[in-house]
């Protein structure tokens, strides 16, 4: 192999792929990205054996060739090295790295014993735009749960039909759905871990560059413009969570998001002793929204903002959890419904025709 490449592509492609090389794997080859021709490009990959990425860049070729070496030393190399060619030259298995000024080798391993993501030979694709697609993980990805024992919840679920895609996640305590109107030819239902979720919110950019989502029973790839991610499915029955948004609602406040966001985060600084606990209390006489919380060492807080209220009642809410739900809305105005003490509470955008809705479990007070 001998080729040619800029540092700047090369130093963007190792930052892509470098992060899902596993240096704690059983397999020390697991720890290396995969250098490889193809054509007049260079691929770039790198797994961990659910998750594998791959960029490719474009390149002088001389000789055709591959090999792996540590993922580590060569991002963290070609990333101090000023901007510039680089010549790349394989000598059976030590990469020879040549640019103006420095000359380095690095001890590879054979590309053979690399493990590589079978291909999808039959598999269903649909398309959605990058922005898109990157503004609905950030709203949706967090809220899935990091608890490896119940494996089903630490994935987002794709599920769609010929009118519209939604995409969830929940950990038990929260649910957040966002609601994507596209045509599709063919039904989707795709668990994908969240963490390849959250590998793919840092390739996609906020360009209307198409994504296009190739899947089958096992596995799912994402492609955009010279990247490749595939991840493994999860496999189990994901909770039929749509059953636990109401129809209708008791109680009801509608209010600016950025004053409800200002409240909780007030309220929050006297929340942390009780585990982020506040108290909400709608009051439909008042026209209120009033937030309570306690430090027993520090004092108590009660914060208040003006909405139009439909109903009364209280609700004991975690605050972290209120805090990401209104980080993740982007409208100016939000609805904070709920039924009664024990029943989960909405947060929508105000209107009635919002496409991302976020549900809160109670805590008992």
């Amino acid at each position: 192999m001998r080729l040619q490449v800029t540092q700047q592509n090369l130093n963007r492609a190792l930052g892509t792929v470098a992060r899902v090389a596993n240096t704690r794997n059983q397999l020390p080859i697991l720890a290396n990205v995969l250098i490889r021709t193809s054509g007049n490009r260079l691929s770039i990959s790198a797994t961990n054996l659910d998750i594998a990425i791959t960029e490719y860049v474009g390149t002088k070729v001389t000789e055709e060739g591959s090999i792996t070496v540590p993922a580590r030393l060569m991002q963290d190399f070609v990333n101090s090295l000023p901007d510039g060619v680089i010549d790349l030259k394989l000598e059976e298995t030590k990469l020879h790295i040549t640019t103006e000024k420095y000359q380095s080798v690095v001890n590879g391993v054979v590309a053979d014993d690399f493990p590589v993501m079978p291909a999808i030979e039959a598999g269903e694709s649909f398309q959605v735009p990058s922005s898109l697609l990157r503004q609905s993980l950030q709203q949706v990805v967090f809220a899935a749960s990091n608890d490896e024992s119940r494996p089903v919840l630490t994935g987002v679920l794709f599920r769609g039909n010929n009118s519209a895609l939604n995409i969830a996640a929940t950990d038990s305590y929260r649910l957040a759905e966002k609601r994507l109107k596209l045509k599709l030819s063919h039904d989707v239902s795709l668990l994908i871990p969240a963490t390849a979720m959250q590998d793919l919110l840092r390739i996609l950019t906020d360009t209307e560059d198409e994504v296009t989502i190739t899947y089958d029973d096992q596995q799912v790839l994402f492609q955009v413009t010279d990247v490749e991610l595939v991840a493994r499915l999860l496999e189990g029955s994901y909770p039929d969570y749509q059953k636990l948004i109401p129809a209708n609602f008791a109680v009801s406040a509608t209010l600016k998001r950025a004053e409800l966001m200002n409240v909780t985060k007030v309220s929050s600084l006297f929340a942390r002793e009780s585990a982020g606990s506040i108290t909400i209390k709608v009051d439909e006489a008042d026209k209120l929204l009033s937030i309570h919380s306690v430090a027993s060492q520090l004092g108590e807080n009660t914060a208040s903002a003006s909405a139009d209220i439909k109903g009364s009642g209280s609700i004991t809410l975690n605050s972290r959890y209120l805090i990401d739900a209104l980080n993740a809305i982007h409208e100016d105005e939000i609805e904070f419904a709920f039924n009664g003490k024990l029943e989960p509470i909405v947060v929508r955008a105000a209107g009635g025709k919002a496409d991302y809705t976020h549900i809160i479990m109670p805590l008992k007070s």
